[in-house]
């Protein structure tokens, strides 16, 4: 009997529960029939133009993205809006859409767990638990070896895909770093958090002027982390492998993918 759609949500909600999304979040399916079979998983980081068509070329039947298409309310799905036109497109093809968005950054092996394996960190926790005070938002722990803050930008640079923008620090190029704090995507709502504070290097993503600033501004007068600012979808796209490793384990007989595409949207950078 072939897998029907109901089928991999349930997984989906096992692996990545509903329930440890944020309030304002909204993940789960946006579009397809729970009882459509499925044979062909794609995972991405962004469900746009470029991922929804290399899904339907390759002949998906679903789209897990970590990126909801639709987080904030829309008045019309007409095709001539990009939204309404990949829905569209989406539908005809019969390739449903499920989104796991903060509800699979907080889990064991989360967008900042991932992030964290993939530096060494030893001993790392949530930086901010949750019900389960091993399970939560972002991740703090240490290096087996200490390093230098430059070093650590060119390891990011070597584990990250390649974007535009690079990766960006705020700090002394030898200056020692141990402690590491990391949160996956958009994260400066937690450079005023403790561990954050604590921690000689906190790396994210979509680092606004005025909160870095700010931090870089009071760790001169006080003590806090150096930054390291790097692309929100470079970030979050190292989870993609893990996830699919874990929908695999679970549902061996689907054709499970990961979309190497890059949509972070920024496409070149003049350093002056």
């Amino acid at each position: 009997m072939p897998v029907v759609l109901a089928e991999v949500m349930s997984t989906i909600d096992r692996l990545w529960p509903i329930e440890g999304a944020e309030p304002w979040d909204a993940p789960g399916l946006v579009t397809g029939d729970p009882d459509a079979p499925v044979q062909r998983v794609r995972f991405a980081v962004d469900a746009v133009a470029g991922t929804v068509d290399e899904a339907i070329e390759g002949r998906a039947d679903l789209i897990i993205a970590h990126h909801p298409l639709l987080l904030r309310g829309v008045t019309t799905i007409a095709e001539d809006r990009y939204k309404g036109a990949l829905l569209a497109r989406l539908i005809r093809a019969n390739c449903a859409l499920v989104a796991a968005h903060t509800n699979a950054d907080v889990v064991e092996h989360g967008t900042s767990a991932v992030l964290a394996d993939r530096l060494g960190l030893v001993d790392s926790r949530p930086i901010v638990p949750g019900a389960d005070p091993a399970l939560g938002l972002g991740r703090v722990g240490r290096l087996a070896q200490p390093t230098t803050l430059g070093r650590l930008a060119r390891r990011l640079a070597e584990i990250l895909p390649a974007t535009a923008t690079g990766v960006r620090a705020s700090g002394g190029f030898d200056d020692p770093v141990q402690t590491v704090a990391v949160c996956g995507g958009a994260g400066d709502s937690l450079l005023g958090d403790p561990s954050v504070r604590a921690a000689d290097v906190y790396i994210t993503a979509d680092l606004r002027h005025h909160p870095a600033s700010e931090a870089r501004e009071q760790a001169l007068l006080g003590g806090g982390p150096a930054l390291i600012d790097v692309s929100h979808w470079a970030s979050e796209w190292l989870w993609l492998d893990a996830a699919a490793a874990e929908l695999r384990t679970a549902h061996p007989e689907l054709d499970v993918q990961v979309s190497e595409l890059r949509t972070d949207p920024w496409d070149f950078q003049v350093v002056q």
